[in-house]
């Protein structure tokens, strides 16, 4: 059974992620998806982790936070704080990317949020073959968060979906809910969905 997992792991991260692109994570939360890619590639440095937190604030929010971006460190990949989504094309530490991908979007305004990322992201992604990946529920509310239109408005088009496999990334967090007074606490998988979008 544990040795099929690992086989499932390794064929699902390798399908959608690979060590020689070069990408983008933004809205990390505790760092556990970007580790996850991190291990499964082994010693990198094809990995921007980005969170609008900073290291205290990491602290404070999310309980293994400021270990998994040690570790990211020690991997070599790289660790931004403080990016905003809705500016991040002015962030000089910044570049572009073969991937940015956005995992569970989510603030007060979600549409708000989303717009704003896509806007952005289609302007840091390559143009020849650069992909943004969004994940989030696609039950409701989240069916309502129009992230296909958003896309659209920017020049994406949809070029895959793939239902989200919690066996592919180990150790990844996916369901913390990372703001409000229970943002230590998880929510249920429900249909959990990766669009993927390019120009």
């Amino acid at each position: 059974m544990q040795m099929m997992k690992m086989m499932v792991q390794e064929s699902e991260i390798s399908r959608t992620y690979s060590n020689k692109q070069n990408l983008l994570l933004v809205g990390e939360g505790d760092f556990s998806f970007s580790l996850s890619l991190a291990k499964a590639f082994g010693s990198d440095t094809s990995i921007t982790a980005t969170s609008l937190d900073t290291r205290d604030e990491l602290g404070r929010q999310y309980n293994n936070g400021k270990a998994n971006v040690e570790e990211l460190e020690k991997l070599g990949c790289t660790v931004v704080k403080g990016v905003n989504v809705h500016s991040m094309t002015l962030d000089d530490r910044l570049g572009r990317y073969d991937i940015i991908v956005f995992n569970y979007p989510h603030a007060g305004k979600h549409k708000d949020l989303v717009r704003g990322f896509m806007e952005n992201a289609r302007e840091m992604v390559q143009e020849e073959g650069g992909e943004i990946h969004v994940t989030h529920k696609t039950i409701y509310p989240f069916n309502k968060w129009e992230t296909k239109t958003f896309a659209e408005e920017n020049g994406l088009s949809l070029i895959n979906q793939m239902q989200l496999n919690k066996w592919a990334f180990p150790g990844y967090v996916s369901n913390k809910r990372g703001s409000g007074s229970n943002f230590e606490s998880s929510f249920s998988f429900g249909s959990v969905v990766t669009f993927m979008f390019k120009n």
